[in-house]
């Protein structure tokens, strides 16, 4: 598995307040399309937090299970873990150690609206998944970030993904 850490501001494990784990998703299908979600005015994998009392592969089929209405079986392991160190962790001023492993998942399986369970802010920023060619997902972030549809971090940090998957699967060309 490739492991990426970004410290910038070289904080050590000594100077973090939280540590936050999250799992996301490459959902692809047989026709090499791939699932995306959109709100919060970003895209991203589908995914989310891992909770305390939680495995990861439990916290992967929970969140994409609340994401999508998708249920994944079958043994899953990460192919990427990105680890960022951050002074000030959404603005609130916390040091935080964020990591983010993600999953590369082999379905047909089609999102399922009624088996969702969207949080608050998911609710309040019209949650959308919507499927992608694989092989236009580089160019397809490359131009949301250049056009500021976007975060920017989110999204060079996806392109980070996409190359590792690209080394390792392939399908992206």
């Amino acid at each position: 598995m490739k492991e990426i850490v970004i410290n910038n501001k070289q904080l050590t494990d000594a100077d973090i307040e939280q540590e936050v784990i999250r799992v996301k998703a490459l959902i692809v299908n047989s026709s090499g399309k791939i699932l995306l979600a959109h709100n919060n005015n970003t895209y991203q994998f589908p995914g989310g937090h891992k909770e305390s009392s939680e495995e990861m592969q439990e916290a992967l089929i929970r969140e994409v299970k609340e994401e999508t209405g998708i249920y994944i079986t079958g043994e899953i392991e990460p192919f990427m873990n990105i680890t960022t160190y951050d002074d000030n962790y959404f603005a609130t001023g916390k040091r935080v150690k964020n990591s983010i492993y993600y999953y590369r998942i082999l379905t047909d399986e089609v999102p399922n609206l009624q088996e969702t369970h969207y949080d608050e802010l998911e609710l309040e920023t019209e949650f959308k998944l919507f499927y992608l060619p694989i092989s236009e997902l580089q160019s397809f972030l490359e131009k949301k970030i250049e056009e500021k549809e976007m975060d920017e971090a989110i999204g060079v940090e996806m392109l980070f993904v996409v190359e590792e998957y690209k080394n390792i699967y392939g399908g992206i060309e």
